[in-house]
């Protein structure tokens, strides 16, 4: 969907683990930094769109989550609509938000993504993604991903998904195998992406995790499920962020100079293909740039979703950095890096940043706009003028259930 909406402010938590913290803390802390930094009042709020993908299961709230945040912060009256969409839901609900400024619906509109992911009983965090499939079908997937891992003598994913850890990086441990018998792909491409990521990582202090590790810590950590180390596997955690929305006539009468646009959104479900079909990243990502006017050549930082380290390899090639199977060569050649060609989740990404699912998808616009306002410090991607976002959630067949890609101008 082409869409002209402007970014006129962003705020978020650091993300980690928040026991001691609710919902509606986590959420106000987000809500009200994008309020000040948008300048304006909680009254100017004429609509808002709630992200979470969890809490049900969490924490028992159900039904009513985006008014029970919102209300804590002195926020009524005006429309909440609730978004869940598993890890796009935080993406869905600003695809929604800007869709309505754009239409003309209204002129200041708040997408909010909160998630509390931590409980002292890790089965109940771990049963939110087992939950992101078709439980239908449940029984059959573990199976094939069993199977699949004895198959390919991985020892380690062969038992224990949904158990000590989420099934989905099994998910992605088996496309990564699956990578690397077709393309020749080596584990040493997968650690450099987590060794980028935690680099970047390390300057954010907003991230969960900011320790520097070296392709050869990488490896040496724990085995998730083969080829996945630890550190190639995204971590479970709370935290919020938040977007305020307006229309040109709106922020032209708020005074904003050189604004961050959301100029496209593309919004797809997962179908049935099979081969070499292109999947949801591919329409998605070449929807929004026919839409943008825009090309993976013009694109000066991305935000994607490295829910594992090979899922952002992957991703480079189906967003266009490069061509099918050299997603490898790519990473070594280091233009995914700070100071590259192309910079790649400045933010640490998922792997370090965090990935309270509920609230990724707005995080990362809260990253792509600071840093095309010049706001990253250390972390600053030089003239940066153009952010892409790539969030995707849950898993139906061998796609994603749900994709959004998203592009900011400024």
């Amino acid at each position: 969907m082409k869409m002209n909406a402007i970014v006129a402010g962003v705020g978020m938590t650091r993300f980690g683990k928040m026991l001691d913290t609710g919902l509606k803390g986590i959420g106000a802390e987000a809500v009200n930094a994008a309020i000040k930094d948008a300048g304006i009042q909680s009254s100017d709020i004429e609509a808002a769109f709630v992200g979470n993908a969890a809490a049900g299961l969490v924490t028992g709230q159900e039904c009513i989550r985006g008014q029970v945040v919102l209300r804590s912060v002195g926020i009524g009256k005006i429309p909440v609509i609730n978004v869940e969409n598993a890890c796009a839901s935080a993406s869905t609900a600003l695809h929604q938000a800007a869709a309505m400024v754009t239409a003309g619906l209204y002129d200041v509109v708040l997408a909010l993504g909160v998630e509390k992911l931590y409980h002292e009983d890790k089965r109940k965090s771990f049963s939110a993604f087992s939950g992101a499939v078709d439980v239908e079908a449940l029984s059959q997937i573990m199976e094939r991903l069993k199977e699949g891992a004895k198959e390919t003598g991985a020892a380690a994913a062969s038992t224990g998904a949904g158990e000590n850890r989420s099934m989905f990086m099994d998910i992605y441990a088996a496309a990564a195998r699956n990578h690397m018998k077709r393309y020749g792909t080596q584990v040493q491409q997968f650690a450099r992406v987590s060794a980028k990521n935690s680099f970047h990582g390390s300057l954010n202090p907003r991230a969960q995790f900011r320790e520097k590790l070296t392709v050869e810590d990488v490896l040496a950590a724990p085995m998730i499920a083969e080829p996945l180390t630890r550190p190639m596997c995204s971590p479970i955690g709370d935290g919020a962020a938040a977007v305020i929305v307006v229309s040109e006539k709106k922020a032209a009468q708020m005074g904003i100079q050189s604004p961050v646009r959301i100029v496209s959104m593309a919004l797809h479900s997962g179908w049935d293909h099979t081969g070499d079909e292109p999947g949801t990243v591919e329409l998605c990502s070449r929807e929004a740039y026919a839409e943008a006017g825009l090309g993976p050549d013009d694109i000066s930082v991305i935000e994607l979703h490295d829910a594992s380290a090979p899922a952002e390899l992957m991703a480079y090639e189906s967003l266009g950095l490069c061509k099918k199977g050299e997603g490898g060569p790519f990473i070594d050649s280091g233009a995914t890096w700070l100071g590259g060609r192309i910079p790649v989740n400045t933010s640490g990404g998922l792997l370090r940043k965090g990935h309270p699912v509920g609230a990724t998808g707005i995080a990362q616009i809260v990253e792509l706009t600071e840093q095309l306002q010049g706001r990253s410090g250390d972390r600053q991607v030089e003239r940066a003028r153009v952010g892409l976002a790539h969030n995707g959630g849950g898993s139906i067949g061998s796609d994603a259930a749900a994709m959004c890609v998203t592009i900011l101008v400024r």
